[in-house]
């Protein structure tokens, strides 16, 4: 009781003190100097610690709030204060606005930094801020209610003479009517809710047949992402680029751009890599797409920082409006690359008041930048977001030109409550193609290890030709993917992937053997540390051990998945390596250890070098090396044994070696949101059985092989674990 009337207390003082704050700066010799000095961040991750850096930078103290699953997480470390707003899911802690209102209550904060997601496109909470008398650092919230609403923003739009592409835009939301529509515009078609982005709830449909299911799927993710269902339609373009423009306002009229960035390059309708300025654009174009970017704005009297996204049709050539995003975007990094400027300072000064830095004339357009995100990801498997405990993540090093936006360090936990995204990768190069070359070697050196990532796929992406020739638009993956994911079935590409984790192996059984070797230099000659000193001492014959991979099946052509290494302790210090493999001659390996995990090894007249992270978990020894541009993963679970896993190889029906064929695991872990038949019933390949939701995407699991469902027990609600058994065909 005494709790809720200090609560009370300090709502009544905060009131009292912004009407006072208000009375003192009406008067024009008061109102300039009224600036903000205490921020509180709405958001958590990356987002959170890129607003804090800035802000101190300002001199602006920070204000971080924070769920349970975020107690000891870097934003919380970075913040001067932070402030606990409930239990781990999104709904009880970072969407509830009246938990981070009282957040600013209680700390003094006189403005509040929503970043993106959560509630950093609401409305309803930009109003809240704003009647509390809290600066709300963003957009007004009638252009939030414009723009956010998809079907609101087109009407708009089309009144404003931005291009529209085909669609229906109604209110109405019979399932029939809407039906209807589809048939009038045309298929195929692109299902989308009228709130919301990220590629939630979008359904490409086909035909006729598929639009029920596809309708009724989208509805569902979209409530459960944006807490409304609406959905509109449009005419889809088959081979479209994303382009997308930053636009920036302030609260005297003007209104500017900043360029355009491109987004093509996505996955699950997610981007994963955009640069800026976008490639492959002549000025005339460029300038159009500004120009109506703008007005756009204009149209809904905006300010703070937006972004106008467009769906530019390659085949024609012509553009068209596809949302506005009312926020900072998480791609706003490539632009602050090429343009020279600090965005999130150009939002608080805006706040404060102030009038853009500049004009239009006047805004600068240098060079080329990249932006990689990062993501714990399951690339074969569709994609699919993943968790775990980061046992080594080592980004590369940060410099004028490489910068690297994250909101975790080496033991964090990625968990299943909020987006998986680790880390944002954002290179500059005087053009595009000195861009792409720092984006790949800095791919190359980034170390994560303990949960499987993007990393590796990012960087084919990034060597693609057609990539490299910015010959980009949204079905790049899809239609590239013969090239960018390993063909099992193509005996040369099988044979190239076992050769590069072959060599992977030589370099691991190398290094550890050496690093055993740093550890027990200087110690006395006790037990059997005997057994390793140099050179190694024993009776008749030299050191040797042995060590057997276990590789998945494929990437040998003659089936085998083991390969047994032998290592000989060399006089001299070097090991030589071979395998039982008679076409695979045997190396000797000179080896350096650099310090912590660097090590540079000499095999065969080539000096590279290596990197070794080692952690365990589950009672089996995990061993990760890096070199050049490749990244391989090994186990070790008994003695000196050590076996193979790459983290990102594919298992298409989700069965393993573990259990009966037919058995059905879970894709990743996540909450079933719909199952779709009964233990029992009699099914087809390939037939959806249970419905997952996980970080608000919704994953279909479908059955392996035909037969019947048997220990199906899983219930709508329930909370399913990673590889956890869900039925059995």
């Amino acid at each position: 009781m005494s709790s809720m009337a200090s609560i009370i207390r300090r709502k009544l003082h905060h009131k009292s003190f912004i009407f006072q704050q208000r009375l003192f700066s009406a008067s024009p010799e008061n109102k300039k100097t009224q600036r903000i000095e205490k921020i509180l961040i709405a958001n958590r991750g990356e987002i959170a610690c890129r607003i804090m850096r800035t802000a101190k930078r300002l001199g602006i103290r920070t204000v971080a709030v924070y769920s349970d699953a975020d107690r000891d997480s870097l934003h919380v470390k970075s913040a001067d204060e932070a402030i606990r707003i409930g239990p781990p899911p999104a709904r009880m802690s970072y969407l509830k606005a009246s938990s981070i209102i009282e957040a600013a209550v209680r700390t003094g904060a006189q403005a509040i930094h929503p970043g993106y997601g959560f509630l950093s496109e609401s409305a309803e909470f930009a109003q809240l801020c704003e009647d509390e008398g809290f600066t709300f650092i963003g957009p007004p919230a009638s252009a939030i209610r414009d723009m956010g609403d998809k079907s609101a923003s087109k009407r708009i739009m089309g009144a404003a003479g931005v291009p529209l592409v085909p669609g229906y835009h109604g209110e109405e939301q019979d399932i029939d009517l809407m039906k209807s529509e589809a048939d009038k515009i045309g298929y195929p078609i692109l299902i989308k809710p009228t709130h919301g982005g990220g590629g939630k709830g979008m359904r490409i449909v086909q035909g006729p047949n598929e639009f029920v299911d596809s309708f009724l799927g989208a509805q569902r993710e979209a409530a459960a992402s944006f807490g409304t269902d609406t959905i509109l339609l449009e005419k889809y373009i088959t081979q479209p680029r994303h382009i997308e423009v930053q636009i920036f306002g302030d609260k005297h009229g003007n209104v500017i751009h900043l360029y355009e960035r491109d987004c093509s390059v996505q996955r699950r309708h997610q981007k994963i890599i955009e640069e800026a300025p976008a490639p492959n654009v002549i000025n005339d174009f460029r300038s159009h797409l500004g120009q109506a970017a703008v007005s756009a704005a204009k149209a809904v009297g905006y300010y703070n920082a937006g972004t106008v996204e467009f769906i530019v049709d390659t085949l024609s050539g012509q553009f068209y409006f596809m949302e506005m995003n009312t926020r900072l975007q998480v791609e706003h990094p490539v632009t602050e690359m090429i343009v020279g400027q600090d965005l999130v300072e150009w939002q608080i000064r805006v706040a404060n008041g102030e009038s853009l830095p500049m004009s239009q004339s006047q805004v600068p357009l240098s060079g080329h930048a990249f932006e990689a995100r990062i993501y714990a990801e399951n690339v074969p498997k569709g994609f699919l977001p993943a968790t775990g405990t980061l046992h080594h993540y080592h980004p590369v090093p940060v410099s004028s030109t490489v910068r690297v936006e994250t909101g975790v360090e080496q033991g964090d936990t990625v968990s299943m409550h909020y987006d998986p995204m680790i880390a944002k990768l954002v290179v500059w190069g005087e053009n595009r193609a000195a861009a792409l070359v720092k984006l790949k070697d800095c791919l190359s050196k980034f170390q994560v290890a303990g949960l499987p990532t993007n990393v590796n796929f990012l960087l084919k992406l990034a060597n693609h030709r057609a990539f490299e020739n910015g010959e980009v638009e949204t079905h790049f993956i899809e239609n590239y993917k013969d090239e960018l994911f390993v063909d099992r079935s193509n005996s040369s590409s099988a044979q190239e992937a076992y050769d590069s984790a072959k060599l992977g192996a030589f370099l691991v059984a190398a290094c550890v053997c050496e690093k055993e070797h740093a550890s027990l230099k200087g110690r006395p000659c006790g037990g059997l540390s005997i057994w390793y000193v140099y050179p190694p001492f024993r009776v008749h014959h030299r050191a040797r051990r042995t060590m057997e991979f276990e590789l998945d099946n494929g990437y040998d052509k003659s089936g085998s998945c083991l390969i047994p290494l032998s290592v000989t302790y060399q006089p001299d210090g070097n090991y030589f390596i071979e395998t039982g493999e008679s076409s695979s001659p045997g190396l000797e390996a000179k080896v350096s250890h650099l310090g912590n995990q660097d090590f540079r090894v000499e095999a065969n007249g080539v000096s590279m070098d290596a990197s070794l992270a080692v952690y365990s978990k589950d009672q089996t020894e995990h061993l990760h090396i890096w070199h050049g541009s490749h990244h391989h993963h090994f186990k070790r679970k008994l003695g000196l044994e050590l076996s193979y896993d790459d983290e990102t190889q594919d298992n298409p029906a989700f069965e393993t070696a573990n259990h009966p064929p037919g058995t059905v695991v879970t894709p990743m872990a996540g909450l079933v949101v719909k199952v779709l038949v009964k233990d029992g019933t009699k099914v087809n390949e390939g037939q959806p059985v249970i419905v997952l939701e996980a970080m608000k995407m919704e994953h279909v699991v479908k059955a392996p092989t035909a037969g019947y469902v048997c220990g199906l027990q899983v219930t709508v609600g329930q909370q399913v674990s990673d590889s956890s058994i869900l039925f059995r065909v």
